[in-house]
């Protein structure tokens, strides 16, 4: 009996054993249509995840993160501190300070007299979440939000504040959000990149921005953030010269890339094979990039929901409404910078150009996503890379003040994405200088925002120089409070 039963086991034909295989052999082949690296090996870094596919199942496909350069105040936006009022003019008590650090800027001063805002404030929405009269866009959105008020980083100079923000750390060369999210998940459209980046100014005092905050860094170059321009070229340098038709473009790369190919078989550098998918992706982007820039084919209700300035090139409002373009076309990181948010003086006259420039695209642009029923996979994100202090830097007048760089505690808000809609996150005293509960430092914010795109922070790591890099560092907490 036994041996009829090994007898019959062992009696597969093919047909058989490709009728039983069917479902496995057509997982194997369509994971290697969607994920053309699946099956790609992995080198000396054999614990390593595959790429390509999320760790788990992902809350946010896409990120938008509208970055707010040179620290906005948080005393004039989302933090209401009434105590700040009832003792402007009084000296920071020695018991709240505790000798934290300075700046340069402040650390001379013979007094830190603290200031209120010159702004009012109101509770919105179901949550009664606490909003400046500057917002009222924003504050008309409330219960979409999920408010951070104990954002914290040891950096307090814009430059390393700047990189952590963006990379994780404060010295250059690492790969920024963008990127990892680029190398972990690749493009969700295989004719525009995985990370894209617009810029824009506004009227205050701004910090510069610069390259290597959106960086690949030690990652291959196809993962660098690709700039979108205001002027007549939306991407530089994408279009063919005079003179030289399509077949002719195509024609050079099929040349160019068999060149390159047989200089990877000599020196074996993978930044080569990288040049020949950035060309591939430029000739791509040549037929969809045009398109996909035009604003000016948006009804008329969108426009203006976004304001006549979204038909301004390189204004924070057009770029709102071409970020949102770019994530519904598949953009995985799509990282926009507005310049202009460093009041050390004139906060009374600066702020307010600041809010007008910001707070209507930004409301508009968390309004429409949800409108198209992308917010729920759409992580939307508004914050700079400190704080500003609760004393005045220099004189305060009744009528204007400034306020110098503080790291201890600030505020971030995120929005769909998976975050938790109409919650306030942390609390800081009543000065709004120390925080008094649930901490989050740049670590936890990276961590928890990989995780909601499906990826464990822990994992997700590149071997460079003999040890295994992550955006997190060796740090990172995800902060289950944020999430839905």
């Amino acid at each position: 009996m036994k041996n009829e039963f090994l007898e019959n086991r062992l009696n597969i034909n093919r047909r058989h054993f490709l009728g039983k295989m069917t479902a496995g052999i057509g997982s194997v082949a369509l994971g290697s249509l969607l994920v053309p690296d699946l099956f790609k090996g992995s080198g000396d870094d054999s614990d390593a995840l595959p790429l390509g596919i999320p760790h788990f199942a992902p809350k946010a496909k896409r990120v938008i993160y509208l970055f707010q350069n040179g620290a906005p105040s948080q005393y004039e936006s989302f933090e209401y501190k009434p105590m700040l009022n009832k003792m402007a003019g009084e000296e920071l008590p020695a018991s709240i300070r505790m000798g934290q650090r300075l700046t340069g800027m402040t650390a001379n001063q013979a007094k830190f007299p603290l200031v209120g805002s010159h702004f009012k404030f109101a509770q919105y929405g179901q949550s009664g979440m606490w909003m400046s009269e500057l917002f009222p866009n924003i504050a008309n959105i409330a219960d979409d939000l999920c408010m951070i008020k104990t954002m914290n980083t040891e950096a307090i100079n814009h430059d390393p504040a700047l990189t952590f923000m963006q990379t994780g750390a404060q010295q250059g060369n690492r790969p920024s959000m963008g990127a990892w999210a680029s190398y972990g998940l690749g493009s969700e459209n295989k004719n525009l990149p995985a990370f894209s980046v617009l810029l824009s100014r506004g009227k205050g005092n701004g910090q510069g921005v610069y390259s290597k905050l959106w960086t690949n860094g030690f990652l291959d170059s196809t993962h660098q953030g690709v700039v979108f321009s205001s002027g007549e070229e939306p991407i530089l340098y994408l279009n063919d010269p005079a003179g030289t038709d399509r077949s002719a473009r195509r024609k050079m790369l099929d040349n160019l890339s068999e060149l390159n190919n047989m200089a990877y078989d000599d020196f074996g550098d993978p930044e080569i094979k990288a040049k020949v998918q950035q060309y591939e992706m430029a000739y791509r982007m040549q037929t969809a990039v045009p398109e996909l820039t035009d604003l000016s084919k948006e009804p008329d209700h969108i426009i203006k929901m976004y304001g006549p300035e979204c038909l301004v090139p390189g204004t924070f409002a057009a770029n709102c409404l071409l970020a949102r373009k770019l994530s519904e076309a598949g953009v995985r990181f799509v990282q926009l910078y507005h310049q202009g948010w460093d009041q050390h003086g004139n906060m009374v006259g600066e702020m307010p150009l600041q809010a007008k420039d910001t707070d209507r695209a930004s409301a508009a642009l968390i309004t429409d996503l949800k409108q198209r029923g992308l917010l729920d996979e759409t992580l939307v994100i508004w914050g700079g890379e400190f704080g500003r202090t609760n004393y005045s830097q220099g004189t305060a007048t009744k009528d204007n003040y400034g306020r110098d760089h503080h790291p201890r505690a600030y505020c971030t808000f995120m929005a769909g994405g998976g975050v938790k809609p109409g919650t306030v996150y942390g609390e800081t005293d009543d000065f709004g200088y120390n925080i008094v509960r649930d901490p989050v430092h740049i670590n936890d914010f990276h961590a928890t925002v990989m995780h909601l795109m499906g990826l464990n922070h822990e994992k997700l790591t590149y071997k460079h120089l003999g040890r295994r890099y992550r955006l997190t560092d060796v740090a990172g907490k995800v902060i289950p409070g944020l999430i839905a």
